[in-house]
């Protein structure tokens, strides 16, 4: 099909018509009760552009206006899947929540009277044109004196049927301007307000921040049972000892099924599930985490001063995590060795203090340290504390301090 001829096929070229011919409908409503749509004149014609600009306006100042013209304009205007436009399902950035401000306000009122006269405009010349086909054509036969046309209509017999294609086509090619200049101006007065794209951006930086939080419960969680499964399977080939395999796998059981809970949880969050999930665990479930290094080997050493258990909820979430990468990075790296765990909590902040020799190979260790201990980082920063990794007077240490409040 030519490519001129493709805009009949697309059926938001006709409801972009539509839609202006339904925003002039309330200038010929009023025009039929003034001036009046019998012999009008200009000034008559003119009267009809303006009078309704007033209820317009009036109309503009309800907020929920703004709301119905976005609605509408997202549907009418722009190309969705039924339209078959390459790109239908793009954002057509027209907003419909209802005005939060005068300028909200005011801008529906400038585009409904943008509606109006382009509705109007568009209804008069199309009048023109199909009045000039019928008359080419010799379908009617009233002088042109009382036919209405603004110009003068040749009759060629037969030669008149190209014109008749290009009055067919201007009316065509009107529609498709016309709409496209309200699809264009849509965007400009029915788009989002500062506040509305201020909103929107928050709300995806809190989506973007939500789903990095995501990822590092998944880190730390899928990767600490991973750790602890890794190194009591090595150890129990080692050991070769039936009492101490059985150990081993008691403890890769229990660790694996805390990693399927919070998989469990993580996914529910994902996908909105409004089934109520267990809890995030707190420095209080602590022990496990705890059980699970010793029974991999390591001897953890464990001193605890302040009442961990009234810790605010996000600290205490974060404090479990940031001690869970800490305990899969000593198994990780270090393997089955002395650890030493201290917590203090008083009444401004909590203090928590992990240490282990440096494994073997620890030449040119800078501290930096790959996701989990960049993770650590991240999670104490967010809570207005601090973090340091790194080697320590020949030991390696997590040291946090976050505040309570």
């Amino acid at each position: 099909m030519p490519g001129f001829l493709r805009p009949l096929t697309r059926a938001v070229t006709f409801t972009r018509g539509l839609h202006l011919l339904l925003g002039s409908g309330i200038a010929w409503v009023s025009a039929s009760i003034y001036p009046g749509l019998s012999s009008p004149t200009l000034t008559d014609w003119a009267l009809v552009l303006v009078v309704p600009i007033p209820l317009l306006v009036a109309a503009a100042m309800v907020p929920a206006m703004r709301r119905a013209e976005g609605l509408q304009a997202r549907l009418m205007l722009f190309p969705g899947p039924h339209a078959r436009v390459e790109g239908g399902d793009a954002d057509t950035d027209v907003s419909v929540a209802p005005s939060s401000s005068w300028r909200d306000r005011a801008r529906t009122a400038v585009w409904l009277v943008l509606r109006l006269e382009v509705g109007c405009a568009l209804v008069l010349g199309t009048g023109q044109l199909i009045g000039m086909v019928f008359a080419v054509a010799g379908a009617t036969d009233e002088p042109p004196e009382t036919d209405g046309l603004a110009f003068p209509v040749p009759h060629w017999g037969w030669g008149s049927l190209p014109l008749c294609l290009l009055l067919l086509l201007a009316e065509v090619a009107m529609i498709m301007g016309a709409g496209r200049l309200m699809a264009h101006a849509a965007r400009h007065l029915l788009g989002p307000s500062p506040s509305e794209r201020l909103n929107a951006l928050e709300e995806r930086t809190e989506q973007l921040l939500e789903r990095n939080r995501i990822a590092r419960e998944l880190h730390d969680s899928i990767g600490h049972a991973l750790t602890v499964a890794v190194v009591q399977a090595g150890a129990a080939r080692a050991a070769a000892d039936p009492a101490f395999t059985e150990r081993a796998l008691e403890a890769v059981e229990e660790t694996g099924r805390a990693a399927l809970e919070d998989l469990e949880r993580v996914l529910r969050v994902l996908r909105e599930d409004e089934k109520p999930v267990s809890g995030r665990p707190t420095l209080a479930d602590a022990e496990r985490l705890l059980d699970s290094a010793r029974a991999s080997g390591a001897k953890v050493d464990v001193e605890v001063t302040g009442p961990v258990e009234r810790l605010p909820g996000p600290v205490s979430r974060e404090g479990y995590r940031m001690l869970q990468e800490a305990l899969t990075n000593v198994l990780r790296h270090s393997g089955p060795v002395p650890v030493r765990l201290r917590i203090a909590v008083d009444d401004a902040r909590i203090v928590m203090n992990v240490r282990n020799p440096l494994p073997l190979s620890s030449t040119g260790v800078t501290g930096r340290g790959g996701s989990g201990l960049r993770g650590i980082r991240e999670r104490a920063t967010l809570l207005g504390g601090r973090a340091a990794t790194g080697p320590d007077d020949g030991e390696w240490q997590v040291h946090v301090e976050l505040p309570l409040a």
